[in-house]
C-alpha cells in the first residue's frame, strides 16, 4: 500500500478509536427461558416472528411450549442468507403483522433476523444500500436472540453478513442499532451439532478474539473479553468436539463466542474476515471454515507486527509458557492452531479458489478491510492478490 494511502487508513481508524468511549455500544440483556414471556408482554409483542433454518427448527418444541403468545415461524434460513433470503421473510413478517422477532439458530440466522429488522423500519432502502457502516440509524422491532453455535458472537454484534446472489458478493452491513436487545443461552441446543460444525464455530469464535487483540483499536474493556474468550475456546473446544454432550463445555464455549462477539463488536476484525467474506459469496465455503483455514496462514505473514500481542494470549491460554520469547509463543500459538485444525480435519488452504477469482475477491477484501479495519499491517488490493494465492496453497 502506499504512503498515501496508508497515512489516511491510519488516520482514520485513529480517529475511530478515539470516538469509540462516546459510541452507542450496547450489550444485550442475558435472560433465561423462564423469563421469556414476561419479555414478550413488557415489549408489548403480541406476534412473534420466530426465524430459523430447517434443522434448528425441528429442536425448539421446549421454546415454543413457553411462548403464550400467537407466533409465526419462518424456517428458510440459509448457511449464507440472500437478499432474496431476507425479502421473503419480510414479506411473511408484514403479511402475518408480526411485531417483534425471535431469532434461533446460528450466525446466519440472527444475521438473517438483524437485516429482517432493518429491512422493516427502512422499507424504501435496499439491503445493497445499507453495506457498510451506519446506514440504518433507527430503532429496530424488539429482537431476541438464542444462539445454537457457539462462534459468530452475532447475538452481541453491530454487524450482520449477508450475500447479493445475484453477484455473489458477501458483504457486512454494521450498525448500533443491528445488537439485539435480550439474548439467550441454551447449551442444550447445541449438542446435536455436527463436529465440524461445532469445530468450525469454534474456531471462528477464536478468530474474532484473536482478530480484535491484535488490532490498534483495541480498549481495557476488549483485551479482557478477548482474553477470556480465547482462555475459554482453547479450554473447551476439543472437550465439545469429542464430548458433544458435555453442556459446562458447551455453555463456556457460548459464553466465549459472547466474549470474542463483544471484542470484536467494539475493536473490529481485519483481513481474515475480509477473505472469508469473499470465499463465502464468491463459493459458498461456510464462513467458520474460511476463518479457520485463513487464520493460521495470516498470522504468519503478519509476522513479528504481531508477536507481543499474540505472545500475551499464548501466555494467558496456557499455550505457551509465562518465561518464553515474544516471537516463540507466538509461533507456539500459530502452530496450536494449524495441529488444532488437524484434529477437526480442517484442510490446511482452501483449494476451490480458482486464479480468474482472485482479482474480483481481492477487491472485495480491499475494500471491506480499507480504511475501516485497524490491521496490525495495510495491505493493498495488489497484496491481498498474492495472499489469496497463499491460502490456496501456492505463491503466485
Amino acid at each position: 500500500m502506499n504512503v498515501f494511502k496508508k497515512i489516511y487508513a491510519r488516520i482514520y481508524q485513529f480517529c475511530f478509536k478515539l470516538a469509540i468511549p462516546f459510541l452507542p455500544y450496547k450489550s444485550p440483556k442475558i435472560i433465561n427461558l423462564n423469563e421469556l414471556n414476561e419479555i414478550l408482554k413488557k415489549e408489548k409483542i403480541n406476534n412473534l416472528f420466530i426465524i430459523t433454518d430447517e434443522t434448528i427448527s425441528k429442536l425448539i418444541d421446549n421454546i415454543l411450549n413457553q411462548i403464550n403468545i400467537n407466533y409465526v415461524i419462518y424456517d428458510k434460513v440459509l448457511p449464507n442468507p440472500t437478499i432474496k433470503n431476507i425479502e421473503e421473510a419480510r414479506e411473511n413478517y408484514l403479511d402475518k403483522n408480526c411485531d417483534g422477532i425471535l431469532a434461533i439458530g446460528g450466525g446466519s440466522v440472527i444475521d438473517s433476523a438483524k437485516i429482517l429488522g432493518a429491512r422493516i423500519v427502512k422499507p424504501h432502502k435496499s439491503i445493497k444500500k445499507m453495506e457498510g457502516l451506519l446506514h440504518i440509524l433507527k430503532k429496530l422491532p424488539p429482537l431476541i436472540a438464542i444462539p445454537t453455535t457457539a462462534g459468530t458472537g452475532s447475538e452481541v454484534t453491530l454487524a450482520a453478513v449477508i450475500t447479493d446472489e445475484k453477484t455473489n458478493h458477501k458483504f457486512p452491513i454494521n450498525d448500533f442499532c443491528l445488537i439485539p436487545k435480550y439474548t439467550m443461552f441454551l447449551p442444550e441446543l447445541t449438542i446435536n451439532l455436527p463436529k465440524f460444525l461445532t469445530a468450525t464455530t469454534g474456531m471462528d469464535a477464536l478468530t474474532h478474539a484473536i482478530e480484535a487483540y491484535i488490532g490498534n483499536s483495541t480498549t481495557k474493556k476488549t483485551k479482557n473479553m478477548a482474553i477470556q474468550a480465547t482462555k475459554l475456546i482453547v479450554n473447551n473446544i476439543k472437550i465439545c468436539y469429542n464430548e458433544p454432550t458435555n453442556i459446562k463445555a458447551r455453555e463456556n464455549m457460548l459464553y466465549a463466542s459472547h466474549y470474542a462477539g463483544i471484542a470484536f463488536t467494539i475493536s473490529y476484525v481485519g483481513y481474515i474476515h475480509a477473505i472469508a467474506h469473499s470465499l463465502g459469496g464468491k463459493y459458498k465455503i461456510p464462513h467458520g471454515l474460511a476463518n479457520a483455514v485463513i487464520l493460521p496462514i495470516i498470522l504468519e505473514i503478519y509476522g513479528k507486527k504481531i508477536y507481543k500481542k499474540l505472545a500475551i494470549l499464548a501466555r494467558e491460554a496456557g499455550i505457551a509458557q509465562k518465561n518464553t520469547t515474544d516471537e516463540i509463543a507466538s509461533k507456539i500459538f500459530i502452530d496450536w492452531i494449524y495441529k488444532t485444525n488437524e484434529v477437526f480435519n480442517i484442510p490446511k488452504y482452501i483449494k476451490e479458489i480458482k486464479n480468474a477469482d482472485i482479482i474480483e475477491m481481492a477487491n472485495y477484501a480491499n475494500h471491506e478491510a480499507n480504511p475501516l479495519y485497524p490491521v496490525p499491517k495495510l495491505y493493498d488490493k495488489n497484496e491481498l492478490v498474492k495472499i489469496y494465492y497463499i491460502i490456496r496453497g501456492q505463491n503466485e
